[in-house]
């Protein structure tokens, strides 16, 4: 059984609409920053901070991410785009709300773990989101 977090798009986030490509986008530019932070130490940090290949997969229903590792502390992680319906208390209105969701696998390491934490604290940082961890701690970034 998956264990997952969510990073919700709520009304004060920075982005109300979000794609895998733009996901995709907030993945290179951790890469990017990461690197620059292993230069900066004279570390080859990069292959340490972000330890997987991106590969797209369709499941028909969805597009996905699924980051898989060659270190043997890692394995895998899956990233998906969904929306919910979330009705308004005061209004009653239905309206829509993205999430980013990333899912840990059965074959997920501890260090996959703590890796998709560091992911979905930096992602929920960049779209200023509501975060609900996989321990199910929600942290607020807007």
């Amino acid at each position: 059984m998956a264990n997952n977090a969510y990073i919700k798009l709520v009304p004060k986030s920075k982005k109300h609409d979000i794609t895998l490509d733009d996901v995709e986008d907030l993945f290179e530019y951790y890469k990017v920053i990461t690197n620059k932070t292993g230069k900066q130490l004279d570390w080859k940090y990069d292959d340490s901070a972000f330890p997987y290949r991106i590969t797209k997969i369709n499941d028909g229903n969805n597009d996905l991410f699924h980051l898989q590792s060659e270190h043997k502390q890692y394995k895998s992680i899956i990233v998906g785009i969904g929306n919910e319906s979330i009705e308004d208390m005061d209004s009653k209105e239905v309206r829509q709300q993205q999430y980013i969701q990333v899912s840990l696998l059965k074959q997920s390491t501890h260090g996959d773990k703590g890796k998709a934490n560091e992911f979905c604290k930096f992602l929920a940082k960049k779209v200023s989101g509501e975060l609900h961890l996989f321990n199910g701690r929600t942290i607020y970034y807007y």
